[in-house]
């Protein structure tokens, strides 16, 4: 066998001799011809087999090949417009590396089906291309905050308190007592920043939550930052550059993998360059009350579909700041001039997405986060550590952390967060 090239590669090539190697994604024979549609890691080309042309032992083995079956071939490639990708691979050589059993995906197989058997749906065209811009996206946000001079910072996954809700803890034996899985690296960030002045991390991240909606997951991952000196007013900034450094790295990387996605690149663009607004809480309700004709009690939180009428309004990524503050975590300071909000925001994304991240100022009152954690029903004990911060030094400081798989969702264009991530993990599912 010749040197062998990827699909990409060949039809960069255009024409001439090739060797090629994959699986068998589509196949169709005749008496006469049998046409291979062979995949690799960079996509899909249609191979001819001509019985007359090859040996008697490539056509057997031709005749036996299934769907998955993995083989090397040789041949001359050529422009061909009827082809699934323009290009098809007219076969001189075949050797088969495995007949693949029976392969048990076919068409309208359920959902559930297809998480059932993820470890084989992986290979799908729709997957590959989801974890492809899952990767840039991955990519993107560490050159974005790399370049802007951040560390990257590795939080414990173990962590002995809660930070965004006991009720969404994961219990874990820890020899003869017991801790949690990571919620946030929030605090373990707030004692680096003393040290490292901004950091970030990307970590897996787990909530409890009894939630079987297509927007939550039980392990995600989460793109966080702090930094001290940092403002509201400075972190909503940044979160709005960096979601269009994102999308502006996707838009580069991976048009082949949005045209498999059907997704509206003109839309894409679009997000990348308008004007993202800023709107505070009163103000979300009284555009809800005036233009929707719906009336939030003050103090509730926006649910999903009020979210989503607020980015149907603007038609871009807005961020909404101010949010009461007894639905607040115990550390999101209040606005001086008014303490009944708090000094934190939401992005919510466009197309029904809505909320994909969420930051604040951190407060520096020992006094006042331990009442709020007494009225949570928390032990202030247990956070002395996180209180020395306070003590020793203490400086202003914010920080916010994306949801990694909302944000995969959104630019993917996805109908479930299940297909942002490899492989899922929610209420009901823990396999593959």
């Amino acid at each position: 066998m010749a040197k062998f090239l990827t699909v990409k590669e060949a039809m960069d090539k255009g024409r001439g001799k090739v060797a090629l190697r994959g699986w068998v994604w589509r196949e169709r024979k005749s008496n006469a011809y049998a046409f291979i549609v062979l995949r690799d890691h960079t996509g899909v080309i249609q191979c001819v087999i001509e019985k007359d042309k090859v040996g008697k032992k490539v056509w057997e083995d031709t005749e036996k090949l299934s769907i998955e079956s993995s083989i090397e071939l040789e041949g001359t490639i050529k422009e061909d417009k009827r082809a699934p990708a323009g290009y098809e691979v007219h076969v001189d050589k075949l050797n088969v590396i495995q007949f693949a059993e029976r392969f048990p995906i076919v068409k309208d197989k359920s959902p559930e089906f297809l998480l059932d058997n993820r470890h084989l749906w992986i290979r799908s065209r729709k997957i590959v291309a989801v974890m492809k811009i899952r990767s840039t996206i991955l990519g993107a946000i560490h050159k974005f905050f790399r370049d802007k001079g951040y560390i990257e910072f590795t939080p414990p996954i173990f962590q002995p308190t809660q930070s965004e809700g006991g009720s969404t803890l994961f219990e874990v034996k820890y020899f003869k007592e017991k801790t949690y899985l990571s919620q946030t690296w929030q605090f373990y960030a707030e004692a680096a920043v003393y040290a490292l002045g901004k950091v970030y991390d990307v970590s897996p991240t787990f909530r409890a939550e009894k939630s079987k909606t297509s927007r939550h997951l039980t392990e995600f991952w989460m793109a966080e930052m702090e930094a001290v000196w940092l403002k509201l007013e400075d972190i909503t900034e940044i979160a709005k550059e960096e979601i269009k450094f994102i999308i502006k790295e996707v838009l580069k990387n991976n048009k082949e993998e949005l045209k498999i996605l059907e997704r509206d690149v003109k839309l894409l663009e679009h997000y990348a360059k308008a004007k993202y607004p800023t709107v505070a809480y009163d103000d979300a309700l009284q555009l809800l009350k005036d233009k929707y004709k719906t009336k939030i009690p003050w103090g509730k939180d926006l649910r999903t579909i009020e979210e989503d009428k607020i980015t149907k309004h603007f038609g871009v990524p807005v961020v909404v700041t101010h949010y009461p503050t007894e639905a607040m975590a115990f550390y999101k300071p209040p606005e001086p001039d008014n303490p009944r909000v708090a000094r934190c925001f939401d992005m919510l994304a466009p197309e029904g997405y809505v909320e994909i991240m969420g930051g604040s100022e951190r407060s520096n009152d020992v006094k006042y986060m331990k009442k709020r954690l007494k009225d949570m029903g928390e032990d202030p004990k247990k956070y002395e550590w996180y209180f020395d911060l306070r003590r020793f030094g203490s400086v202003p400081h914010s920080g916010y952390g994306v949801g990694v798989e909302r944000v995969v969702a959104w630019i993917c264009g996805l109908d479930n967060i299940k297909d942002a991530i490899p492989f899922p993990r929610t209420m009901l599912r823990k396999s593959p």
